[in-house]
């Protein structure tokens, strides 16, 4: 017998939100389906005390040895896919639930003279349109309550048909107009069956043209003034939409297809495979990959799709795969699953509809599953903890690194040049701590500025120096470094009772790169003296650790666990980098030639373009009319003129958020920023 304990999901696994659950034993076989409007809540009941149980529930769950779940969008999704499920996996502990084997289909019995709604078990009959399945009876009959207002259709038994025919008397629903009563002759064959198909079609999915003709019904009633009309299509429409409410893993019943969606970060990507078949859910799979290179959406949908029918043929392979983006080249891979099926597979983007729907439900599961993913790896202290020994077994460290900071740089070819530190507590991010730094181009005590060539070696040598000179700074004033609980008082925060600003030391500094940054962060560190931090780097093209006067890399193995927190640290770090450079870059003004204006400064720029409308006209404009401009004396202006006269047609202005060109005779703003011809955002390259 099963602990429940073992596999139960920790707090805030569970997503609040409808969906389906599944629970496996220990040989992966599906032993209870069910499904919750909140899933977090439901599953929840089955973790209590065994003795509060109820014991064929107790029996289910010791029986169980894990539980997994499906997000689905209402509960008319989670109500379709949890018999789908069922009726597909027929779990043991499912079978007293259900009034019969067989699963309930709302019927059209199109073969009869006065086709008639009804539900339908068992095996399926020539001539008779099938709904469903659905879950249970009364949902057939609620949908059907709502619908025979619009549609007036049949649903008495033979007998009660005949007996009304041959006296002359419709049923009760005849009366109150849930029935076009054909048994008295109310309306024709004809008209009966035209309502019976109408039904079909509306039951089909063919909705939105029968909603749009009502409503037309309705406001034409309402400018006659037939004002009750009005109010019964009113009431209609309302009820034909309660009854619509139909779910998207629901497709048309010809739909044979498979959805594939992705979730991905920088590091992994969350693969989520829904199989319809017959317009039904009939199974899901899904993994998590690591991503080893760098590699495109439409690739991961290239190695998915080769992994899912490798090893199929025939109709294992769908008619249809829907995919969120399409590989490049798509015609390769079209043939091939081709091959494989034996005739033409179509592979497209879903753009609207039931399967633009259907897609987004597995968007959200395979979101949900890296989050999972993702969740289970960084929560769980057990994994921390290998983690950081691996780390320090790889780097030949005395101790975990219990606190790890990682730098990183970021500028657009050598303007505006940035770094970031962030830091990792027990191996959890503590964005309280995290620094950012704007490069001054110092180098030891020289001050040094640099152009467009500034040096990302040179960069990360003055953002290491200057963390540590603030680490010393702020120990000098509580003497030597001692346990956290025994520093001063005076020197603690407020809100924490942790040391100010960099007091804190790190047992590891990690900086994004490879030999060279390496070397560079150690320099700086021994021109300091800071002789008991490790450092190393990682260099992002092969994940490789680099460590001080080493002439060959530490290679950890791809699924370590040390790797995998040192990719999230450095991740981290260019991510609060390149946020810092954009809001940096977006901030200033460039305007092309004024920039090489001595003694011009922001606001003066600014006013000339503004004045001006554009550099073109203010390189056209004279002395006297550059002076009209205020806060520009004469001999300003006539600095400007020189400038502009030697200077070389500017570039065009480019607007850095969204990468257009402005057109020269556009006003040009402080929001409009000028790269250099080619430039491209880019971080600090790896030697």
């Amino acid at each position: 017998m099963a602990d429940p304990s073992t596999y139960r999901p920790k707090p805030g696994q569970i997503p609040d939100s409808p969906g389906v659950y599944k629970f496996r034993d220990e040989h992966r076989r599906v032993i209870y389906v069910g499904k919750a409007k909140s899933l977090r809540q439901r599953l929840a009941n089955y973790f209590q005390d065994l003795a509060s149980l109820h014991p064929r529930t107790r029996s289910m769950v010791t029986t169980a040895a894990s539980v997994e779940w499906t997000v689905v969008t209402t509960e008319v999704e989670a109500l379709q896919l949890e018999y789908t499920w069922i009726k597909e996996f027929d779990p043991r502990f499912n079978v007293k639930y259900r009034d019969d084997k067989s699963y309930p289909y709302l019927a059209v019995t199109l073969n009869e003279e006065y086709p008639r709604v009804q539900v339908m078990r068992g095996a399926k009959k020539k001539g008779v349109r099938y709904f469903g399945p659905y879950g249970h009876a009364w949902a057939i009959r609620e949908t059907v309550d709502l619908m025979l207002r619009v549609f007036p259709v049949r649903t008495c038994s033979a007998g009660v048909f005949k007996n009304a025919a041959r006296t002359g008397r419709p049923c009760l629903l005849g009366y109150i107009g849930k029935c076009s009563a054909p048994c008295v002759g109310r309306v024709t064959a004809e008209d009966h069956r035209e309502l019976a198909e109408d039904f079909c079609d509306f039951m089909a999915g063919r909705t939105g043209a029968y909603l749009r003709r009502l409503e037309k019904e309705m406001a034409a009633a309402a400018e006659e003034m037939e004002y009750e009309r009005a109010a019964r299509l009113r009431d209609d429409i309302e009820a034909l939409r309660r009854a619509m409410e139909k779910s998207a893993v629901v497709l048309a019943d010809d739909t044979d297809a498979d959805l594939i969606a992705l979730a991905e970060d920088e590091l992994e990507a969350a693969v989520q495979i829904f199989h319809v078949r017959g317009g039904r859910v009939r199974g899901q799979r899904g993994w998590v990959t690591d991503k080893v290179e760098a590699v495109t959406t439409g690739d991961l949908v290239e190695h998915a799709v080769q992994q899912l029918y490798g090893e199929e043929s025939g109709d294992a392979v769908p008619k249809e795969v829907l995919v969120p983006a399409l590989p490049d080249p798509v015609a390769p891979v079209q043939a091939w699953l081709a091959e494989r099926r034996g005739s033409s597979v179509g592979l497209r983007v879903p753009q609207r509809g039931d399967k633009r729907a259907l897609m987004e439900t597995v968007q959200r599961n395979a979101q949900h599953s890296l989050v999972l993913h993702k969740t289970k790896r960084a929560s769980d202290l057990t994994t921390r903890s290998r983690a950081l020994e691996e780390i320090a077994a790889a780097l030949d460290l005395d101790s975990a690194p219990l606190r790890i900071e990682c730098f990183d740089i970021s500028h657009l070819q050598g303007d505006d040049v940035v770094a970031s530190m962030v830091v990792f507590e027990d191996g959890l991010a503590r964005k309280s701590e995290y620094r950012r730094f704007q490069i001054k181009g110092r180098v030891g005590d020289t001050q040094v500025w640099h152009g467009e060539g500034q040096d990302d070696v040179r960069s990360m040598h003055e953002v290491i120096a200057r963390r540590f000179r603030r680490y010393i700074a702020e120990k000098e004033k509580t003497g030597e470094w001692v346990e956290e609980t025994e520093v001063p008082e005076d020197s603690l925060t407020e809100e924490d009772g942790r040391p100010k600003r960099f007091a804190y030391p790190p047992q590891l500094v990690v900086v994004d790169g490879g030999k060279p940054q390496v070397a560079a962060a150690k320099r700086a560190m021994d021109e300091l003296g800071i002789d008991d931090v490790a450092v190393c780097g990682l260099a992002k093209r092969l994940e490789e650790v680099w460590l001080p006067d080493e002439e060959d890399p530490v290679v950890l193995p791809r699924s370590s666990e040390g790797l995998y927190l040192l990719q999230r640290v450095r991740d981290e770090a260019h991510r609060f980098a390149i946020a810092y450079q954009r809001k940096k870059r977006a901030k200033r003004f460039r305007a092309g030639p004024l920039d090489a204006v001595p003694g011009l400064g922001e606001t003066r720029k600014q006013a000339l373009i503004k004045h001006f409308g554009s550099v073109k006209k203010l390189r056209s404009a004279t002395i006297e009319q550059i002076c009209e401009v205020p806060g520009i004396g004469r001999k300003t202006a006539e600095t400007i003129a020189a400038a502009l006269a030697e200077a070389a047609p500017a570039a065009p202005a480019v607007n850095t958020a969204t990468g257009e060109i402005i057109e020269e005779e556009a006003p040009v703003t402080a929001e409009a920023a000028q790269a250099p011809a080619g430039a491209v955002e880019r971080r600090g390259q790896d030697t």
